[in-house]
This record gives C-alpha cells, structure tokens and sequence, in this order.
C-alpha cells in the first residue's frame, strides 16, 4: 500500500472512531479496540439481509430473527416455513432458502464459521462480496470490501469516467489498494459509513468529509456526476391473475410456492403465471369468481401488474392449496400482502 493510502485510511479510521453508525450486529469501534470481537453469526446474517436491502428495513427482522434464533445452531434447526414466514416483507426469498442452507453447512462442519474469503465462498448464497464483509468485519481480514457505497467514494475519489458495471473491477482494484492491514474490519465499515451518510449519491456533503483534501471529484466539484453508469433498460411489464379464496369460517386457501424461480417457498395465493402475455385465468376452485381490482408492484427486472379475484363463501374442495383461518399479511411477501388488503376490502 502506497503511504498516502496509509494516511488516507488512518484519517477515514479517526473519523469513523468519532462518528461510526450505532447498529445491533455491530461492535463499535471503542470496543473493537477493547478486544471485543463480532459475532460472526451476527455479521453473516446482517450482511445477508442487507443485500438490496436498507439498513432502516433490516434492523427489526435482524432483532426478530437473533432473538427467536440467538446461535446459528438455533436457525439451523428451524423449520423452513417458519424461517420463510418471518423473512416475509425483505423480498428476494432465494436468500431465505439459502440462509438456512448455509446455516445447515456451518453446523455439519462444527457450527464455526469459516475464517478466509475462499473458504466462505463455498458456503451456499455467500459470493464475493459477502464473503469478503464477514472475512473483514467478523475476522479483521484485510479484505476487499465492495457495495454500491464503496464503488461510489471510489469513483469519486478517483474520478474514475468508466461507466459502471463495466468499471467494477477497476473499482475493486482502487478499494484494495486502500484497504489497510490495520484494522481491516473497522476500515470497511468506515467506508461504507462514509458512502451512506455523507458521500451519498445525491448532494454528498463534501464540507464534511474526512477525504475533502483527497477527492479528485470534490476538487473538479462534479462529486454528483460519479459513479457513471451504464443506462438500463425498461422493464418490461408482466401480468397475472392471483385468486383470493374465503371459506364460509374466514379460511383463505393459500399455497407454498415451488422452491425455485421467484419467491419461491413462500405462502402465497394461487395465480396463474406471471408473463408479458398473460394466460387466461384458471380458478383454483368453483365458486362465483369476481374481480376487485389490480395491484402493482416492482421487481428488479420487471413491473408486475396482478389482476385480484375473490370468491366468498366457497364450499368446493380445492384442486391446489389449502385452507388457513390465521393467515396474517405479515406472512406473505409485499405483493401478495397487497393483494390480501385488496381482496380484505371489497
């Protein structure tokens, strides 16, 4: 590391020791420096629910699931519709899968969480970048930590004019070229601290940053126009139709979604496939069928625009799916949860 590198992470360390963000999986800063170390569950399973995620939306599932799972050993043993049913509203429901499968893994092999980027990456749903936040955060290795925070203090430290995602590794290069062998962990955390409160992607307070001298973006003052990215395509539009079923006691007829594909394992509906051409709707029951409305929500790739049918009063046997009096929008995912408010009030 070059020795203005060197500085450059001691000046970030002393701000992030005066001003590190308060969270309940980390350990601050004056106690690091104490000899109090992570959890590594406790950094695993944040980092998990962080991905696409805000850290606003995460701290309560994060207090919910160490609570009702304090050991890793807990989780492992959980049922998978438990795990599903509380991960419910965080979205992307592959990371729940692998959650417990990874779980699973590091209790067969003793319940110790590997130490080394290599060895974590072979854990199911843990890639580079997670693998490098536990190495760094939970073990104090002097990993290459790299999230859309710390690309974009990057870019802008450089001033780097390749757009992303092509300029990614370029990127990574910049960030380990600054990651020192002192406090690799408290180092990434500061970084991306830095990316989340003051070089934000809009208005960065540069008055205030502890890189003000050192940004060669803050000195051509366009910190804005960085990181440059690609433009994306539209997303295209799907549709769909989901059936609301009520039974004559309250019950709903509800399914688990087949474990691979989107939201895959989660308690849901019955609908018809979700395709930029529709099918013709097939209700999952006889009954007198009558649509409510439309609900919309958003994917990463796609719009979803999902026609809502409710039936009440139904007495036929269901050819899929099953009868449930305690079903909760908390147990669904957002769009489901917006199709069950739908159907609740007509």
């Amino acid at each position: 590391m070059r020795d203005d590198s060197v500085t450059s992470a001691e000046v970030l360390l002393d701000w992030y020791d005066r001003h590190a963000r308060v969270m309940p999986w980390r350990v601050a800063p004056q106690d690091r420096l104490a000899g109090v170390r992570p959890d590594p569950y406790h950094v695993w399973l944040s980092e998990v629910m962080l991905q696409q995620t805000t850290v606003a939306a995460v701290r309560g599932y994060f207090m919910t699931f160490v609570t009702r799972w304090p050991r890793v050993e807990a989780l492992a043993a959980a049922a998978d519709e438990d795990v599903m049913a509380l991960w419910a509203g965080l979205g992307y429901y592959a990371r729940a899968r692998n959650l417990l499968k990874c779980a699973r893994a590091v209790v067969a092999c003793g319940g110790a969480f590997p130490q080394t980027e290599e060895e974590l990456r072979e854990l199911p749903g843990i890639g580079p970048y997670t693998s490098a936040a536990i190495a760094a955060i939970a073990f104090d290795a002097p990993a290459t930590v790299l999230d859309g925070n710390v690309e974009r203090v990057m870019a802008r430290l450089f001033r780097v004019a390749d757009p992303l995602p092509g300029s990614k590794e370029r990127l990574r290069g910049l960030a380990a070229g600054m990651t020192p062998l002192r406090r690799p962990g408290d180092y990434a955390q500061a970084v991306m601290d830095l990316g989340a409160t003051i070089c934000t992607p809009r208005s960065p307070s540069c008055g205030i940053c502890p890189w003000f001298d050192r940004c060669a973006a803050r000195t051509a003052g366009d910190a804005e126009v960085y990181p440059v990215k690609t433009p994306k395509k539209p997303k295209p539009v799907r549709g769909g139709t989901v059936f609301v079923a009520f039974r004559g006691d309250g019950a709903v007829l509800l399914e688990t979604r087949p474990d691979s594909g989107l939201l895959g394992g989660t308690l849901g509906f019955p609908g018809t496939p979700w395709a930029e051409a529709p099918l013709d709707p097939c209700p999952p029951v006889r009954a007198d069928w009558a649509p409510v409305g439309e609900v919309r929500h958003t994917f990463t790739h796609f719009h979803l625009r999902l026609a809502v049918q409710v039936a009440r009063g139904v007495t036929a046997a269901p050819s899929e799916g099953r009868w449930r009096r305690d079903i909760s929008p908390g147990e669904v995912p957002t769009v489901m949860a917006k199709a069950w408010r739908l159907a609740l009030a007509h």
